[in-house]
């Protein structure tokens, strides 16, 4: 499981730069304070405390989904209905390459049917802000990591195939500590890291790897098959 623990860290980091544009408006939005010092530790507290608690949801939303796709593999299909699994995964994961390096958008279509139950989590997350207390950053943190987005539904799938709910928890949040670096910076070196994480040799470089990630599962996947 480390490997897929660092493949997942992998894709998160590759995939930053979508994290950065979905989340960087909640991220100032939580860090708005003025120059003091207690302000800034105060700030960066909230920060942190709102990015433990979107990995965290990241985490839980990877152990009931592998959990629920092993009760029911075992119930329709054993271990060959896990096999097409992780074919399916392998596909989303070629969507997703195609998706950074914005050849294709067709992950929009999946983005759109979370945005049916987004609907219902978004006025419970709206509630915290603006913030009263940093403390109040972590529920906040784990409401948006709910957020629809087709970077997090792609491995979310992948950790569907994991076989059981701590290895999909394991996956995910690999993914979501893989995010951290982007998410962790505000202002102007944020906007750098944008423009670097956003550059066409950038997305076409993590695409690349991606499709290669999802092409080697693929044929795992296949192999086991024969």
């Amino acid at each position: 499981m480390i490997n897929d623990f660092i493949a997942a860290l992998l894709i998160g980091l590759l995939g930053a730069g979508h994290c950065l544009g979905m989340c960087s408006g909640i991220a100032s939005a939580i860090t708005f304070s003025s120059h003091t010092s207690k302000n800034k530790i105060s700030a960066f507290s909230s920060l942190f405390l709102y990015n433990i608690g979107r990995v965290s949801s990241y985490s839980l939303a990877g152990a009931i989904f592998a959990g629920s796709s092993s009760a029911l593999i075992v119930f329709f299909g054993g271990k060959e209905a896990l096999i097409y699994l992780r074919v399916f995964a392998a596909i989303l994961m070629l969507c997703l390459a195609l998706y950074i390096s914005r050849l294709w958008f067709g992950l929009v279509h999946l983005e759109k049917v979370g945005q049916f139950f987004w609907r219902f989590i978004k006025p419970i997350a709206q509630y915290f802000l603006p913030l009263k207390h940093p403390a109040l950053a972590l529920p906040l943190g784990f409401l948006w990591g709910w957020l629809p987005c087709g970077l997090v539904y792609s491995t979310l799938s992948w950790a569907a195939s994991s076989g059981n709910a701590e290895n999909g928890a394991l996956i995910m949040l690999g993914f979501g500590l893989g995010t951290l670096p982007a998410m962790l910076t505000i202002g102007s070196l944020s906007q750098q890291l944008k423009f670097t994480l956003n550059h066409h040799y950038f997305r076409y470089t993590s695409a690349l790897l991606l499709s290669v990630f999802a092409l080697h599962t693929f044929y795992i996947a296949v192999q086991q098959l024969s």
